[in-house]
C-alpha cells in the first residue's frame, strides 16, 4: 500500500522538490502518514456505525475532517509550503481532537490522546519554531480540557462500559498506528538524509581524487592537515609525506615567505589570496625504486582562504594547480620581447652609426669636388688641388671600408661568407699587417711592439682573414690608446693551436658592456664619451672569422688599465659555419700610472 501511495505522490510533488531528494522524502513523510490515517479512519467508519447506531451531527462532522489531511497533502503537493503545511496540519488535528474530547468525557476522552501526536508530528518538520508551536498548543488544549472537566461546562457522554473501553482502545491504536507512521516516516527521512551524505561525500572524494588540481587544507602555520592524492601526480612522493610540514619542506626557498605570507593572509579573512611559488618534485620513484630519483623544481598557483572568516586562528583551504608550462612560456615571452628590444636598439644603433659614418666623408667628398668644378673663381692653385682630390680620395676609401664592412658582416651572418683554408706563414702575414699600422701608431705617439718567434710553423687557414683579423684587431687597440700608451701583438703555438694576443694599455672596457662585446654596431659608452669614428663591426668582423676557423676569442678589460684582446686559431683549419665562442675576464687589478688614471673613459 506504501509503494501505490509513494507512486501516486511522486508526481504530484512540486518541481523544485523533485529537484531535492531530501525535501521530497520530507513531502513523503509528511504526507504518508495522513493519508493512511485518514483512509484508516474511513474504513472504521462502518465499524464506529455498526457499534453506534446512527451518528449525531457533531459524529458526522468528526467524521468529514478527516478529508482535511488529505486536503493538506494536495496543498503542499502544489505549493511546496513545507512549514505552513505543518502549521495547518497540527491546527486542523487540534480542533478535531478538541471537538472529539470535549463531547467525550473533555481530559477522560479517548481522543485527548492524540494531543501527545502533535509535537511528535511537529518534530518531521525540522524546524524548532513549528515544534515550540505544537508543543504550547498541545499544553493550552491539555489546560483547557483539564479546566472543562473539572467545571463540567459540557454533559458527559453516557454509554456503556464496553463501549467505553472500545473507544479507549480504538482511539489508543489509532494514535499509536499514527505515530508509528510518524516514525516509519522520521526513519525514511534519516535514511535518505544518510544516503544523499554518503552520495555527497562519495562525489566529492571522487572529484579530489580525479581532479589535477590539488586541494589541500592547512593550519595558519602552513602545516596540511589534508592533501588530496593528485598531490602525487604532482609531486612525485605520496601524499602521506606531505602531511604536516611535509609539504612546506619542498618549497623552493626563496619562496617560503610568499608561501607562509599567503596563508597567514587568507587565515585572517581575506576573501581570497593567490600566490606562485616553486615546489620540488622528485621523479623517477617506481615500485622497485630501481631507476635513479631526479630533482626538479615545478611552478604552481595557490588560491587559498580561511573556512572560518570569523575565526582568525581558522584553518585554510587552498587549491594548487602546476603552472610550469605558462610560467615557461612567459620566460620564453621575456626573451623574445628582450630579443626584439635589443634589435630594435641594434636598428637604432645601426642608423645613428651610418648617418654619421656615410655622411662625414660624402660631405668631404661633395665639398671639395665642387671646390674644383669652381676653380677659375676660386682662384685654386695646383697645390691645392691635389690637396682636395688626395682628400675626396681618402673618403672615397673610408666610404668604401665602411660599406665592405657592413657587406662582410651581412654575408657572415646570412652564411654566405666563405673562407679558403690554405698553408701560410703567419709570422710574415703578421709583420705585415703591424708594418702597415706601424705609421698610425707613431701619428697618434704609441709605441707599438711585434712578438713573434721565427720558429713559428706554417698554419691551414685564410690567409685574407687571417690579416682582416689583425688588422682589425691592431687598430682597434691604437685607436683607444691614449699617446703615450703601448700596444703589444705577440703570437706562439700552443698545442694544435696559433695563439695570437693583442694587448693595449689604453681606457679598457666597462664590466657592463664586455658581455656585448662582439655584437654588431655595438660600441660600449655608457658612461663615457665616445671620441673616436666607427661603425661598430670592427670586433663582429674578427668574432665572425674566428668562428669560421673554428677558433675562440677571449677579452680581458678594466677601465682605466687596458684590454687584452686573445685569438685561439687551429693550426689546421676546417671550415665551419660561424659561430666561435667568446669569453669575458676581468683580471686582477694592476699598477696604472697617473696619466692613465685620468684618461677620459671610453668604448672599445
Amino acid at each position: 500500500m506504501l509503494s501505490i501511495i509513494r507512486e501516486t505522490l511522486d508526481p504530484l510533488l512540486h518541481p523544485s522538490a523533485r529537484c531535492d531528494a531530501l525535501t521530497a522524502a520530507r513531502h513523503r513523510a509528511f504526507m504518508g502518514p495522513r493519508l493512511l490515517g485518514s483512509l484508516a479512519a474511513f474504513a472504521a467508519f462502518p465499524v464506529y456505525l455498526v457499534l453506534r447506531g446512527a451518528p449525531s451531527a457533531l459524529e458526522v462532522i468528526a467524521f468529514a475532517w478527516l478529508i482535511v489531511p488529505i486536503l493538506l497533502s494536495y496543498f503542499l503537493s502544489r505549493t511546496g509550503r513545507y512549514e505552513s503545511a505543518h502549521m495547518m496540519s497540527s491546527l486542523s488535528l487540534t480542533g478535531l481532537v478538541m471537538s472529539i474530547a470535549l463531547s467525550t468525557g473533555g481530559i477522560t476522552s479517548f481522543a485527548a490522546v492524540w494531543l501527545v501526536v502533535l509535537p511528535i508530528e511537529a518534530a518531521l518538520s525540522a524546524s524548532r519554531r513549528l515544534v515550540a508551536f505544537a508543543s504550547v498548543l498541545a499544553l493550552l488544549c491539555i489546560a483547557a480540557l483539564i479546566g472543562v472537566t473539572s467545571l463540567q461546562i459540557f454533559p458527559v457522554l453516557r454509554i456503556s462500559p464496553l463501549a467505553q473501553g472500545l473507544f479507549t482502545a480504538f482511539g489508543v491504536a489509532s494514535a499509536t498506528i499514527y505515530a508509528a507512521g510518524l516514525a516509519f516516516g522520521a526513519e525514511s527521512l534519516a535514511r535518505t538524509s544518510v544516503a544523499l551524505l554518503s552520495t555527497e561525500e562519495d562525489r566529492y572524494r571522487l572529484l579530489a581524487r580525479n581532479m589535477s588540481d590539488v586541494i589541500s587544507r592547512h593550519n595558519r602555520n602552513g602545516a596540511v592537515q589534508f592533501i588530496s592524492p593528485a598531490a602525487e601526480a604532482l609531486l612525485g612522493t605520496p601524499a602521506d609525506r606531505l602531511i604536516g610540514h611535509g609539504l612546506f619542506d619542498r618549497v623552493h626557498v626563496a619562496d617560503r615567505p610568499a608561501y607562509l605570507t599567503a596563508l597567514s593572509d587568507a587565515a585572517r579573512g581575506v576573501d581570497e589570496y593567490s600566490v606562485e611559488f616553486r615546489l620540488r618534485r622528485e621523479s623517477g620513484r617506481g615500485a622497485e625504486r630501481v631507476r635513479p630519483v631526479n630533482v626538479e623544481f615545478v611552478w604552481v598557483e595557490m588560491r587559498c582562504r580561511t573556512l572560518d572568516a570569523d575565526n582568525p586562528e581558522g584553518e585554510v583551504v587552498a587549491v594548487m594547480r602546476d603552472v610550469t608550462d605558462r610560467k615557461t612560456h612567459e620566460q620564453a615571452l621575456d626573451v623574445a620581447r628582450a630579443g626584439t628590444e635589443r634589435a630594435d636598439a641594434a636598428k637604432s644603433r645601426f642608423l645613428a652609426t651610418m648617418s654619421h659614418e656615410l655622411r662625414t666623408p660624402l660631405n668631404a667628398i661633395i665639398g671639395f669636388s665642387e671646390m674644383i668644378v669652381q676653380e677659375d673663381a676660386l682662384r685654386i692653385d695646383a697645390a691645392k688641388r691635389k690637396e682636395y682630390a688626395q682628400l675626396i680620395n681618402d673618403s672615397g676609401q673610408h666610404l668604401l671600408s665602411v660599406v665592405n664592412g657592413i657587406l662582410d658582416m651581412s654575408k657572415m651572418e646570412t652564411g654566405n661568407f666563405e673562407i679558403s683554408p690554405e698553408p701560410f706563414a703567419p709570422r710574415p702575414a703578421l709583420l705585415n699587417c703591424c708594418n702597415l699600422l706601424a705609421l698610425k701608431a707613431r701619428e697618434n705617439g704609441i709605441d707599438l711592439v711585434t712578438r713573434a718567434p721565427e720558429t713559428l710553423p706554417e698554419i691551414n687557414g685564410d690567409l685574407r682573414a687571417f690579416k682582416q683579423i689583425v688588422i682589425n684587431l691592431v687598430s682597434n687597440a691604437i685607436k683607444f690608446t691614449e699617446r703615450g700608451g703601448t700596444v703589444t701583438v705577440s703570437a706562439e703555438i700552443d698545442g694544435a693551436r696559433l695563439i695570437l694576443r693583442v694587448a693595449d694599455n689604453g681606457v679598457g672596457i666597462g664590466t657592463e658592456d664586455l658581455k656585448r662585446i662582439g655584437d654588431p654596431f655595438f660600441q660600449a659608452g655608457k658612461t663615457y664619451q665616445r671620441r673616436h669614428e666607427g661603425t661598430g663591426l670592427g670586433l663582429s668582423i674578427v668574432k665572425s672569422l674566428v668562428g669560421l676557423h673554428g677558433g675562440d676569442m677571449t677579452v680581458e678589460s678594466r677601465l682605466d688599465e687596458g684590454t687584452t684582446i686573445t685569438i685561439a686559431l687551429p693550426v689546421d683549419c676546417a671550415p665551419r659555419n660561424s659561430g666561435g665562442n667568446i669569453a669575458t675576464l676581468i683580471p686582477a687589478p694592476r699598477a696604472v700610472d697617473t696619466t692613465q688614471a685620468n684618461q677620459v673613459k671610453k668604448s672599445a
